[in-house]
């Protein structure tokens, strides 16, 4: 039996470009954002697929309803999908289809700039200048040359991060169990393990899904075996690091400063770390470009229309699983 996507429900804000795409393809598109989950719940079993960012989130309850009717995608216009039941998706054969490079260049270029700001106290010296001190003394940083960063997770998103802070003449050292020696040693990056991460490096950024495996990754034992008065940047997401161990390690002076585009719980309520003057807090905006919104859009809506002119699934993030369950 052929599948074709004819009708797609968008229940999030996104850009028009992904809208008239679909128009082009011969696909029929209806926006209803905002809708509650009891609305959701009687919408998405009429649609073949559907579209969010990261504002709703798709429950299992919502997922087994769609596939009771038509719904045989779930589109996610960015990378993360933390927010979609994926393994619930899994058990009733409903593909998750993903943007994963779509943001990859504005996560980087942002975490090239919190890295360089943690360097040089730039947000703290703004703050001061702007309550009418002129305080240079106070504000004394370091040059990331000859420093070492310590990249988690070497997909697209670490890769470009370690050509960027490269040019700074940064040494690079990365973990990534899915990475093989020879393309790191390609890319002039040393593979390591780690607890090497942690003991080498002086600046971390984390590049890795939020998963059962990477939930909590960077926690009280963790900081135990950093580097003195490392520094570190999330934004990957929010539950990778353990907000209350980082917390502690800044008290304790083992994490010298941080940077955090992403929270466990967004907007968050614990404070202890938006509040430290040692931590450059910003609300999740590692794909809040024009660009990448606009790339992600184009990209989903592209995911879809090849899916019903090749019958190939691009960016599926579920497909070798669900192959494996039937």
């Amino acid at each position: 039996m052929i599948i074709k996507i004819e009708d797609v429900l968008i229940a999030d804000d996104i850009e028009q470009e992904c809208i008239d795409a679909l128009l082009a393809g011969g696909i029929n598109v209806v926006v209803k954002t905002n809708q509650s989950h009891d609305q959701l719940l009687e919408l998405i079993p009429q649609f073949d697929a559907v579209i969010v960012r990261s504002a709703t989130k798709i429950t299992r309850q919502l997922i087994i309803a769609g596939a009771k009717g038509k719904l045989k995608i779930i589109g996610r216009a960015g990378t993360g999908v933390d927010t979609i039941d994926v393994q619930a998706a899994t058990e009733v054969a409903v593909i998750v289809m993903n943007t994963p490079t779509g943001n990859s260049q504005s996560a980087a270029e942002l975490t090239c700039a919190l890295i360089l700001a943690l360097a040089r106290n730039i947000p703290q010296a703004d703050a001061s200048m702007k309550s009418g001190k002129w305080a240079r003394k106070d504000y004394m940083g370091e040059e990331v040359g000859g420093k070492v960063l310590g990249i988690i997770g070497l997909g697209h998103i670490g890769k470009l991060v370690s050509k960027r802070m490269k040019a700074f003449n940064m040494k690079i050292i990365a973990y990534d169990p899915f990475v093989v020696k020879d393309i790191a040693t390609s890319l002039h990056i040393e593979l390591v393990t780690l607890d090497e991460i942690y003991a080498q490096s002086d600046y971390i950024t984390v590049h890795v899904p939020l998963t059962d495996n990477t939930r909590n990754l960077i926690n009280k034992d963790a900081f135990k075996k950093c580097k003195k008065a490392v520094k570190l940047v999330n934004v990957a997401r929010g539950g990778i690091v353990n907000e209350t161990d980082l917390a502690e390690a800044i008290v304790n002076g083992i994490v010298k400063g941080a940077a955090l585009d992403v929270f466990e719980q967004e907007p968050p309520k614990f404070r202890d770390l938006i509040d430290s003057e040692k931590v450059i807090a910003i609300p999740h905006l590692g794909a809040s470009t024009k660009e990448a919104q606009i790339r992600v859009a184009k990209e989903i809506a592209e995911n879809i229309i090849t899916f019903n002119t090749t019958s190939e699934y691009v960016g599926a993030v579920n497909l070798s699983d669900i192959a494996k369950a039937g």
